[in-house]
């Protein structure tokens, strides 16, 4: 069973160690492509799967609105995102799929948030999508620094979340980090991080990100990009091979890994 991942940047990704050990698991003779594509690169990797050289594949930045447009049939979860991050087929059809919204659902019950809390959104992109359709029975609140694009992007999924520009007043709630702050070192402007009751901060890296290490010390609850991309691991080894495996086999991969690079 050959699988890939698809997109730019991809070295960095925990997606190979994850679901390497996942097929390990469950006695299955495969692999697990990194495939540094663009937008040809893409087509390739589609052309692999409708040919069966690919059994399923994730795709990942710049791609996922464009592997949505290429499929033959979305999931609920990719046609409420209007975004692809898993594909795979079925009956001879190019199936997408949106397990980022299954990956927030999982961190959000992992780490006990409180439910009553308002949520506060940072970004306007896909990952801000996902988020707004995962929470979608919540308090919304998008903070971005391009009001018309954030507001652009919830009508288009029909969220009802409120925009506000970036550096104006927010409640108090859940801060939601859906942005790329934190990936090189920066830390999330002490404004958002004052009035929050918990932070979920989506990007990830060899180790936490300062400000989940702020939120740790403050005693917040917190959830991280690893909470997530466990989830997302979870759904998309499911929709390949139809077994849903222990989350703590992806984690443990994904942890294991981590400690590699550390060395």
């Amino acid at each position: 069973m050959r699988l890939a991942i698809l997109g730019s940047p991809v070295q960095h990704s925990l997606s190979p160690a994850m679901h390497r050990a996942a097929l390990a698991h469950i006695g299955e003779d495969g692999d697990y492509e990194t495939r540094e594509v663009g937008i040809d690169g893409l087509y390739a990797g589609i052309a692999d799967l409708r040919q069966g050289v690919l059994v399923g594949a994730n795709v990942t930045m710049p791609h996922k609105v464009t592997a949505h447009d290429l499929c033959d049939e979305l999931t609920s979860q990719a046609h409420a995102v209007k975004a692809v991050n898993t594909l795979s087929m079925r009956r001879g059809k190019l199936i997408g799929d949106n397990t980022d919204v299954r990956g927030i659902r999982f961190a959000w019950e992992l780490r006990q948030f409180e439910a009553a809390d308002p949520v506060i959104i940072l970004g306007a992109g896909g990952a801000s999508a996902a988020a707004q359709v995962a929470l979608s029975d919540m308090e919304l609140y998008v903070v971005a620094r391009r009001p018309a694009i954030a507001r652009v992007t919830s009508e288009r999924i029909g969220s009802t979340a409120a925009i506000v520009k970036w550096g104006d007043p927010v409640p108090s709630g859940i801060v939601v980090n859906a942005t790329s702050l934190g990936m090189h070192g920066e830390m999330l402007p002490e404004f958002l991080l004052d009035s929050a009751v918990g932070l979920f901060d989506m990007p990830y890296g060899d180790s936490p990100t300062r400000s989940v290490q702020a939120a740790r010390d403050r005693g917040l609850p917190v959830a991280d990009g690893l909470d997530m991309l466990v989830g997302q691991a979870v759904g998309s080894f499911a929709t390949w091979t139809g077994i849903y495996l222990d989350a703590a086999i992806f984690r443990t991969a994904a942890e294991a890994e981590l400690a590699r690079r550390a060395l």
